[in-house]
């Protein structure tokens, strides 16, 4: 029987051709694995083959060094862009924020809970005001205040101290500064943000407000992976929810934040379950 308790996740693309999933489940045979889900897809479009599929090994124990360096033939005869994950290792999350607490909070409660699998080292903000609530879950919180004119400084130390805490991913929960495009380019893959649906109509300051003052009758939320295109990154979730003429500003506010808690927290277990692949500037998630 499968060793179930231990399990690895293969994802990739490549450009499609007959043979990618015969290869893929003749290797994991060849080698003493059960597949236990695999998914693909294949974009018409761009001519592109993406896969994810979670096996275990069979009776003798496969570690991810060896399972890497033996798919490491198949993968080159494809030309794939892969990789190769082991479930027993927890994603290593740094999160970013300002002074909004609604996505943090949702995030360090499910994280508490048990149900956000992950490691937290670290959370990052350009205001002291939600140090409290993150010292209380017994996470080191590390005020990193910005100007114009500090500002290449302050990235720099927030790329060492994702370096020094050996993170895969930084989360932008509600962090309301703009990441440089170097910044961006370094974490290319590796940064997610969340903001409101309202954009492009509804940029700037109190877009509740604005979005009130316009009668909308949907509103939502998109989480995304951060480019050096301000909120044109490659979409991971979203989430929209109908309103009417009766929500208040305030209530419209509310509804928002909600959403956008839900929605972060989805988008970010997609990408630690490692079922997003970037295809351009839109993704493939697999379910």
């Amino acid at each position: 029987m499968p060793n179930t308790a231990h399990t690895y996740i293969l994802i990739f693309s490549c450009q499609d051709k007959p043979g990618i999933v015969a290869a893929v489940a003749g290797f994991l045979a060849d080698h003493g694995c059960n597949i236990l889900e695999s998914q693909q897809y294949g974009d018409a479009v761009t001519g592109r083959f993406f896969m994810r599929t979670a096996f275990a090994p069979v009776g003798k124990p496969q570690t991810l060094a060896s399972l890497y360096a033996q798919f490491s033939s198949v993968a080159d005869h494809f030309g794939m862009n892969w990789e190769l994950h082991d479930t027993d290792r927890k994603a290593r999350v740094v999160i970013a924020v300002s002074k909004s607490g609604h996505c943090l909070n949702h995030l360090l409660h499910r994280y508490a809970n048990g149900k956000l699998p992950v490691e937290i080292p670290a959370v990052i903000s350009n205001h002291p005001d939600l140090k409290q609530m993150v010292e209380w879950y017994d996470i080191p919180f590390y005020h990193l205040p910005v100007t114009p004119e500090t500002k290449p400084a302050q990235e720099a130390r927030i790329l060492a101290l994702m370096q020094e805490a050996q993170a895969d991913v930084l989360v932008l929960a509600r962090y309301m500064q703009i990441l440089s495009p170097a910044l961006s380019e370094k974490l290319k893959g590796r940064a997610i943000n969340i903001h409101h649906s309202f954009l492009p109509s509804f940029k700037g300051a109190e877009p509740y407000k604005q979005a009130y003052e316009r009668g909308v009758k949907i509103i939502g939320a998109t989480a995304h992976y951060v480019t050096g295109d301000l909120d044109e990154g490659p979409i991971i979730e979203q989430e929209v929810t109908r309103v009417d003429h009766a929500h208040t500003p305030e209530q419209l506010k509310l509804l928002g934040q909600d959403i956008e808690s839900q929605v972060l927290y989805r988008a970010l277990t997609c990408h630690i379950e490692h079922r997003v692949l970037i295809n351009g500037l839109k993704t493939v998630v697999f379910r």
